[in-house]
């Protein structure tokens, strides 16, 4: 039937088909090669999987690349801590790893390339140079990672000492202490750094910035930091310092002798503790050798300036002096002498100058100065030329003290005159009269047995009040001859009495004859 397929059914027989032919035969199987799995563990421990790679083992081979990738990222680039220990562990632990797991594979494996493996373990030995080398290059990087550091840090200490060399030392210090510290440690904890050569000449910047003060003549200010200079040494190495060590000592001895000098003559007294410090640690130095004839001098000086317009500043002065010489001259032996000497005329300079000073402040109305200084002068110089004009001025000077016009004019030592003054006592006080005017002088007249102190009315009595007057008492009575004019009385009760002095001017004229009555009243009354 046409278009029908034939099937077995209509007889058609399907020939069989022909045999295949045979495959070819299955290879044998490799042999063990020690030498190909030691080519293989070397290629591995490159780091590169480069074992792998010749085997085949593309996944195996992946994983050694993202090891040392992750090794790369987290150990580039180089600084001063390098690469954390758990990162180096790990991965040798991971080439480790790939060296024998590579050798095991390697053992019944072919490589791909080269052939032999004998070339291959060769080939593995020359490449461990990469990761050697790379080792050693990234040491260098880290070694120069660790030179910038301390560079970094060299610089860090300079801006420290540079941003203060204008402030006051007592503001810079703790960062000239810190810069200290900076370079200290650089030169004991890396002393072969390029940073530690570079201390030698930093150190001597840093002197010559704390130690500023010097250069500029300011000798107090000076002091401190020239002091803490010469402790540095106790910090830094020897080499780093050199002559510096002792640079510090010539410049405080100057310091110290220039600051107390100037103390000296401007009549202060931290002088003392200065010049103190010179002789004690600069015995020998030719500062401290300047020392006394400075000291001696400022007393010079001093007991010039007795004669000129301000006699107690200087006799004050001199009186300092004293005591503070003798204050220096505890503290140095080898000048005690020649400092002891200068104390002694200090103190008969400031002895002597007490009675011009006295006399100045007379003059200028400081009467009760006045009276303090000359009688000190009369009670210390019993033989002096001035004791009795100076006995004079001090009797002025206390009346001056109740009647300022009594002071108007000094004292001279002139005595007597032609008009009799009698001085009567109506008062059961010895009393002391002092007088001054044309005549200055003082005279005692003893206590009136029979007498009492007046009461606060009889002294307003109708009848009036008539001290002396009882012409059946035998009043003490003292006669003294004065000359014309004004002349200024005080009366003072003399012993325990409690009554206030009393005073009285009269207007003495040739042809009369005066009578001056000293009684004392009770209660708010006063010795008359």
């Amino acid at each position: 039937m046409s278009g029908d397929v034939p099937g077995p059914a209509d007889g058609f027989v399907v020939p069989p088909m022909p045999p295949r032919p045979p495959g070819p035969p299955p290879a044998p199987p490799v042999a063990p090669d020690a030498l190909r799995a030691l080519a293989v563990a070397l290629l591995n421990l490159t780091g590169l999987g480069l074992g792998y790679a010749l085997l085949r083992r593309w996944v195996w081979a992946a994983a050694c690349w993202a090891a040392t990738a992750v090794l790369l990222v987290v150990a580039l680039p180089a600084d001063p801590d390098g690469v954390p220990a758990g990162v180096l562990a790990g991965y040798a632990v991971v080439l480790g790893a790939a060296a024998a797991h590579g050798a095991v594979a390697g053992l019944r494996s072919r490589l791909s390339w080269p052939g032999s493996a004998p070339v291959a373990a060769l080939l593995g030995l020359v490449l461990l140079a990469v990761p050697t080398g790379g080792g050693v290059l990234y040491g260098n990087a880290r070694d120069e990672a660790t030179e910038q550091m301390l560079l970094d840090r060299l610089q860090h200490a300079d801006d420290l000492v540079k941003a203060r060399a204008n402030q006051p030392f007592a503001t810079a210090q703790p960062g000239f202490r810190d810069a200290l510290g900076v370079y200290a440690d650089l030169g004991h904890r890396h002393p072969g750094s390029r940073a530690a050569h570079r201390l030698p000449d930093r150190m001597a910047v840093y002197y010559r910035t704390v130690a500023a003060a010097y250069a500029q003549q300011k000798y107090c200010e000076a002091i401190t930091p020239l002091e803490f200079l010469r402790t540095v040494p106790q910090s830094m190495r020897e080499q780093d310092l050199g002559t510096l060590a002792t640079w510090p000592d010539s410049r405080l001895a100057d310091a110290l002798y220039g600051c107390g000098a100037n103390e000296l003559s401007g009549g202060q007294t931290g002088w003392t503790g200065h010049f103190g410090e010179l002789l004690t640690t600069f015995s020998g130095s030719a500062q401290a050798a300047e020392a006394e004839p400075a000291v001696k001098s400022a007393v010079d000086k001093a007991a010039k300036d007795v004669g000129g317009d301000d006699p107690c500043a200087a006799v004050s002065r001199l009186s300092g002096l004293g005591a503070q010489i003798r204050t220096v001259a505890s503290t140095a032996p080898a000048l005690a002498a020649a400092l002891d000497k200068d104390a002694d005329r200090a103190d008969r300079g400031a002895a002597s100058g007490t009675y011009p000073c006295g006399v100045h402040q007379y003059r200028d109305g400081s009467f009760d100065s006045a009276l303090t200084s000359m009688n000190k002068f009369v009670r210390d110089h019993p033989h002096d030329a001035n004791r009795a004009r100076a006995q004079k001025i001090a009797i002025a000077a206390e009346i001056a003290q109740t009647v300022p016009a009594a002071g108007k004019k000094l004292p001279t030592t002139d005595s007597g005159g032609s008009i009799q003054v009698t001085i009567k006592n109506d008062s059961p006080d010895d009393i002391e009269v002092l007088y001054t005017g044309p005549v200055t002088g003082s005279v005692t007249v003893r206590a009136c047995g029979s007498c009492s102190a007046y009461s606060f009315g009889a002294t307003l009595a109708l009848g009036g009040f008539h001290p002396c007057g009882d012409s059946g008492k035998d009043y003490p009575q003292r006669t003294i001859s004065l000359p014309p004019g004004t002349t200024y009385f005080l009366h003072k009760p003399r012993g325990g009495s409690t009554a206030s002095p009393a005073s009285d001017t009269a207007e003495l004229r040739p042809g009369y004859v005066y009578t001056e009555c000293a009684y004392t009243k009770k209660g708010p009354g006063a010795l008359s």
